[in-house]
């Protein structure tokens, strides 16, 4: 899949194969979702609220970082959250719980990664639904369940609706999977309780989201931690399997640090190869890096921890759209 992500985003000859795929997705996509909508594929209803954050396109938008903030304003304001996910690549039969000490392998990587925040329990599942309805057994005190990149799962009914927008990259050639990134037309984006923009300039109506950290924390004794200033004037490399890795490279450049970058697919399996570079003092990466890094990790590996920064008002948004419709379904 990675070899194809370099057609999303211009025109080469390649798509005269492409696009006549890319109707045929658009057509079945928009079947799939009428069935839903009409009610002949049956939707199920949990008893409590639940929040989607999900995107339209393929790969990483930061859903995984505001779905952390999320989970935060939620316990300030008094919720007790819980998450489910349906843990990309994972190998799970059944649904189950995620703990920081997890195989990412198992269960996927930004699972693991959530689960290390400690914020609240996080199951993962290949049916949503029956991932929610075990956390829920497991954590009768859960009031609230968010959904993490669980926009396209339409089984699972929702109470509010979060996209993500990768203020970069946006939508791409604007062309439907496999022709481009869109995994739903933008026009989808109305139909959303609030649409959340990773960089760039939100335009009206949606909410600004930023990426924060400056912080490092080495992979190997966690406890011991460096700011970027402490790696001036050392032989940096940087390593990234997320969905945009120039975001986290630039966020380095940002940071006033000169490094060596190797960009890898999203959701990457590392091997200790990979991280084999004889002439680093350091080796800069991502948290999502990190969990599947960690079985092999030297002590030149560090880690830089992001918190996502968002418009506060869609704290109030979330709150209301959960209230609200909480009320209605009781």
């Amino acid at each position: 899949m990675h070899w194809l992500e370099r057609h999303w985003y211009r025109i080469t000859p390649l798509h005269l194969i492409l696009l006549p795929i890319s109707f045929i997705f658009r057509l079945l996509a928009g079947i799939r979702r009428t069935l839903y909508r009409s009610g002949i594929l049956p939707s199920k209803k949990l008893p409590i609220p639940v929040i989607v954050v999900g995107n339209i396109t393929a790969g990483g938008s930061g859903k995984t970082p505001l779905t952390l903030w999320l989970t935060q304003q939620l316990l300030d304001n008094g919720w007790h959250p819980g998450i489910i996910s349906r843990g990309y690549a994972s190998t799970a039969a059944s649904s189950q719980a995620v703990y920081n000490s997890s195989d990412p392998g198992a269960v996927g990587d930004e699972a693991v990664l959530m689960a290390q925040r400690k914020l609240c329990p996080v199951w993962v599942g290949q049916d949503r639904v029956a991932a929610a309805r075990e956390l829920l057994r497991a954590h009768p005190e859960c009031d609230v369940l968010l959904s993490d990149d669980g926009l396209q799962h339409y089984r699972l009914r929702r109470d509010a609706e979060i996209v993500v927008v990768d203020g970069a990259r946006r939508f791409g050639n604007g062309f439907l999977l496999p022709a481009g990134p869109l995994r739903e037309l933008p026009s989808r984006l109305a139909g959303a309780d609030a649409v959340v923009v990773n960089g760039g300039a939100p335009a009206a109506g949606e909410y600004a989201m930023q990426l924060q950290g400056e912080r490092f924390y080495n992979l190997l004794n966690p406890s011991t931690q460096a700011h970027a200033a402490d790696f001036h004037g050392q032989h940096l490399h940087a390593i990234a399997g997320i969905g945009h890795p120039q975001r986290f490279f630039d966020h380095l450049s940002h940071l006033g640090l000169a490094v060596q970058t190797h960009p890898f697919p999203d959701h990457y399996r590392y091997t200790p190869g990979d991280l084999a570079f004889a002439d680093a003092d350091a080796i800069l990466m991502t948290e999502k890096d990190a969990v599947k890094c960690a079985a092999f990790a030297t002590e030149k590996c560090w880690v830089l921890r992001v918190d996502a920064q968002v418009d506060p008002s869609l704290t109030q948004l979330t709150l209301e759209r959960i209230t609200q419709n909480g009320r209605q379904a009781a």
